[in-house]
C-alpha cells in the first residue's frame, strides 16, 4: 500500500475495489460535510462582525472604524440635532458611557442600510444589548421599523417596565 496525502486528509490507499468504495464513500461525507458548512455560514448568521467605536452621534447613532454611521435598530431616542429634545443629552451620554471606544459586535437583522446610508444593527458590547439596554433604562423608546423587528417583544417590554419604573423619559 501507498501513503497519498490529500491536503489535510492523510490516509492509505490501495486499488482494491473495497478500499476504493470505502475511500468515495469518505469523499462523499466530507463533501456533503463541507457543502453543509457553507450553507450554515451563509445563511444562519446576522453577526456582522466587532468594530471599534470611534464617536458616539446620539441616543441611537454611533461611528465605527472607517467613518461608517451605524443606527440601532428597533429604538429610537429624543433627538439632539438639529435642536436638544427632551432627554436627548442624557441619552446620548448614556450611550456614549455604553460604547464611546469599545469593540463593539453589530448585528444585523433584515435591512442592510436607512435611507441615510447608515448601517442598522443591533449592538452588543461583551455581554450587554446596547439597544435594550437603553430601552431598559429609559433612554429610548421601542419603535418597530419593520421588517427590522427580530427583538421587537423584547424591546416592547423594557420600555414597559421603564415606563412603570418611571425611568428616564417616563421620569414626570
Amino acid at each position: 500500500m501507498e501513503e497519498k496525502h490529500y491536503g489535510l486528509i492523510s490516509s492509505t490507499f490501495s486499488l482494491h475495489p473495497k478500499c476504493i468504495l470505502q475511500r468515495i464513500d469518505q469523499m462523499k461525507c466530507l463533501l456533503i460535510l463541507l457543502l453543509v458548512s457553507l450553507v450554515f455560514v451563509g445563511c444562519s448568521s446576522s453577526i456582522v462582525g466587532e468594530a471599534k467605536v470611534i464617536r458616539v452621534i446620539d441616543g441611537d447613532t454611533i461611528e465605527i472604524e472607517g467613518g461608517i454611521r451605524v443606527r440601532y435598530i428597533g429604538i429610537d431616542t429624543p433627538e439632539v440635532y438639529p435642536q436638544t429634545e427632551y432627554y436627548g443629552s442624557e441619552a446620548s451620554a448614556k450611550n456614549r458611557e455604553l460604547v464611546e471606544g469599545q469593540m463593539i459586535i453589530l448585528e444585523k437583522d433584515t435591512t442592510d442600510k436607512d435611507r441615510y446610508g447608515r448601517l442598522l444593527r443591533y449592538v452588543w458590547v461583551d455581554d450587554v444589548f446596547v439597544n435594550a439596554e437603553l430601552v431598559r433604562l429609559g433612554y429610548a423608546e421601542a419603535r418597530a421599523y419593520p421588517p427590522d423587528t427580530k427583538y421587537q417583544d423584547i424591546f416592547s417590554r423594557l420600555e414597559g417596565e421603564a415606563r412603570e419604573a418611571g425611568l428616564g423619559l417616563w421620569h414626570y
